[in-house]
């Protein structure tokens, strides 16, 4: 336990203070522009990032991923603050927290492992080109100048790497030009002019809604929406993180993270929240390792608002647009390209039908769950192919069947037999097939009694042992002695 800590906490101190520091400066007008999506004051995305960054830091299943505030579940809760307001939200925040928590204790991250890699390379360039298209309103068609800063910006993250890694070059950025810009007066775009900054502390409070079963009503359906979207975005950042860092993450503890730091949220006045691929990408390629770089990012953003709010109102927003777009290119698989030529026609569908949901709805929940659906329509029809070929001799006639019997391969099975003969000795012989289901054994039992019509004597044989023991359960058509004729 000792040796946990020590390494979760304390193995890379420099380097997540470092990279703190710089995901707190990025986590700013995200959380601004974000309340403002969700239609709340900016106030509470930023006590959302504060939050959820320092309650996870602690409670988190991947050390070193960022959770704040984030666009898909800002986008979720339009419809609730616009028809109930603000203190129906927090309400709605703490329940997700609730139903999160219950999603880690039943172990829900096991179905992690039924979304295919072409979902997740959609997911990944999806958040890539999301991240980019909002950066696009605060540098396009504004000025010559925010070209200029974006543009150095970009040179100094890339560039400086080479020859100093001390500081992460992005926080050289934001220190750097943002002291140019105060110095000599360059009219340029800054996180002031996102919205109000308060330099005041979150407070606890109880949200004023009534406790009534109606209210449960009311915030049920956007939690669960909540927490689902959360969650996904959550677990899929941590594999993405656990590929970055070449280190595995407690999945189902990052469900119960995710929960206790919504509770938490929701009973300090900041609206749901969950991991952030941009921030958390920012943190890895900054130096952030352990917990204490999430920590730190949650910290510094509440110091930065209560001690620094008037100096970090003059941030340059060209500048972190110029270290989003790096975040862009960073996450973005360029790899897809040459998968796209490569890899299966159905896989690399997938993969753009991913891309192209999120891109158009803005909701990553959606693109992900079409990009599973159409993977498992794919792996059906792939494996819904079955083979019969047939075998006479003299009074005999054996078929053998190839393939997997399902609900989706039974009309294709039924089909494959001639049913003229009589008075044969039939063997269907499954040696090389498996039966999977009740479809399957009513397709078996359709085909048994077909052939019995004619006056032929049928045998179903080498089974293996599942699909046997399926047959003899659910079988109509028995042979005299009380079970279909199967050896």
């Amino acid at each position: 336990m000792v040796e946990k800590i020590k390494k979760e906490w304390f193995s890379n101190i420099k380097g997540d203070i470092l990279s703190g520091i710089v995901v707190a400066l990025a986590l700013i007008p995200e959380a601004i522009a974000f309340s403002i999506i969700a239609g709340v004051d900016p106030m509470v995305g930023l006590y959302a990032s504060f939050t959820m960054a320092v309650i996870i830091a602690f409670a988190g299943g991947r050390p070193g991923m960022i959770s704040a505030a984030t666009g898909a579940m800002a986008l979720v809760m339009v419809p609730l603050v616009k028809d109930y307001g603000l203190e129906y939200l927090f309400a709605a925040t703490i329940l997700t927290g609730i139903i999160q928590i219950l999603f880690g204790v039943f172990k829900i991250a096991r179905l992690m492992k039924f979304i295919p890699r072409a979902v997740m390379i959609g997911f990944v360039n999806a958040l890539a080109i999301l991240i980019f298209m909002a950066q696009v309103p605060h540098f396009i068609g504004i000025s010559n100048m925010t070209y200029v800063f974006v543009a150095i910006t970009l040179l100094i993250v890339y560039v400086v790497p080479r020859f100093f890694k001390a500081i992460p070059a992005p926080l050289i950025a934001i220190i750097v030009l943002t002291a140019v810009t105060v110095f000599s007066g360059v009219e340029l775009k800054t996180v002031g002019d996102l919205g109000i900054i308060t330099q005041t502390l979150p407070s606890f409070l109880i949200p004023n809604v009534p406790f009534s079963f109606e209210t449960l009503a009311i915030i049920f359906p956007y939690s669960i929406s909540l927490a689902i979207v959360g969650l996904l975005e959550s677990l899929l950042t941590a594999s993405i993180v656990d590929d970055m860092t070449s280190t595995e993450s407690n999945k189902n503890q990052e469900a119960r993270g995710q929960g206790i730091a919504n509770i938490v949220t929701g009973f300090f006045g900041g609206m749901a929240g969950c991991a952030m691929i941009g921030q958390s990408v920012i943190n890895v390629k900054s130096g952030g390792r352990g917990r204490l770089s999430t920590l730190i990012a949650g910290g510094f953003l509440m110091f930065l608002i209560i001690v620094l709010g008037d100096l970090v109102v003059q941030v340059p927003m060209p500048v972190l647009v110029g270290i989003m777009i790096m975040v862009c290119i960073g996450t973005f698989d360029w790899s897809s390209f040459s998968y796209i030529r490569k890899a299966p026609k159905s896989d690399a569908l997938v993969m753009v039908v991913t891309v192209a949901i999120v891109v158009a709805t803005h909701d990553l929940s959606k693109g992900v769950i079409a990009g599973v659906i159409l993977s498992a329509i794919f792996f059906v029809a792939k494996i819904s192919s079955i083979k019969i070929s047939k075998n006479q001799e003299a009074t005999q006639i054996t078929f053998n069947v190839e393939g997997q019997l399902f609900f989706a391969s039974v009309d294709s099975f039924v089909d494959a037999f001639d049913y003229k003969v009589e008075n044969q000795n039939i063997y269907i012989d499954f040696s090389t097939a498996h039966v999977w289901d009740d479809s399957a054994v009513g397709a078996i039992d359709k085909v048994v009694m077909k052939f019995r019509e004619n006056h032929n004597r049928v045998t179903i044989k080498n089974l293996n042992a599942a699909s046997k023991k399926l047959v003899d359960k659910l079988a109509v058509f028995h042979d005299p002695e009380g079970k279909l004729s199967t050896h």
